[in-house]
């Protein structure tokens, strides 16, 4: 992969909708994110692999995070860490980073709490192990490029097998890192991916909180009620 190439956009998901007093057919707001956004069909997947998607991104971010690359479900929808099972959105919340758990549908929402989402490989595809050694390079570069343009405060790659590979080096492990990336602070998350079974939901949502509490971010889950 090499920086500027074009970017092929997939067909925007339709909605579920419903059908108001004037006959206007309109996306119904009262249904769950998940029923408002049907799962993409086998063909609309197979049809995403190597897409793109647009990053979340905003200047002076408290976190950007980067997923290795997006998967088929992500192409489809336009939505990162979009795969049912992905633990991505759980950790986010778990880990006091979001005041609810959000659908990635509402991904938008993130640069207003401070948060973004890119990619250190930009095609999808069905696994991150069918990237090469030289896309993640080269994405490693393209990245530190919009660290420098958009200024977060720190960045967290979410993958360390990734990490190692992008930026050369073997031996990092999980947790803060010594070298910053364009002045900003890094971070190395463990993958979220279902198949990742070495992270339980509760040892990744620990593993986002003890980020939040290193960039001194607020918990901002919701208290319960009594």
């Amino acid at each position: 992969m090499t920086p500027g190439r074009p970017a092929r956009a997939g067909a925007p998901r339709k909605p579920a909708r419903s059908v108001d007093g004037d006959g206007a057919v309109t996306p119904d707001p009262g249904l769950p994110s998940a029923v408002r956004h049907p799962r993409p069909t086998r063909a609309e997947l197979a049809a995403a692999a190597d897409r793109t998607i647009p990053d979340v991104l905003a200047p002076g971010l408290e976190v950007l995070f980067v997923g290795i690359n997006p998967g088929l479900w992500s192409a489809a929808t336009g939505w990162h860490f979009a795969r049912p099972g992905n633990r991505f959105w759980p950790a986010l919340h778990a880990g006091g980073l979001t005041p609810r758990l959000l659908h990635p549908s509402d991904q938008d929402e993130l640069p207003a709490l401070g948060l973004g989402i890119t990619n250190m490989a930009a095609r999808a595809s069905a696994r991150a192990d069918e990237l090469s050694t030289e896309e993640l390079l080269d994405g490693a570069a393209i990245l530190t490029g919009k660290v420098a343009r958009h200024r977060p405060r720190w960045v967290a790659v979410v993958g360390v097998t990734a990490y190692r590979i992008g930026f050369q080096r073997p031996k990092a492990t999980f947790g803060p890192q010594a070298e910053t990336l364009a002045d900003a602070r890094l971070w190395v998350l463990p993958n979220p991916s279902g198949l990742n079974a070495h992270f339980t939901a509760v040892t990744l949502g620990l593993a986002f909180a003890e980020l939040r509490m290193a960039t001194d971010l607020p918990d901002r889950r919701t208290p319960p009620t009594t």
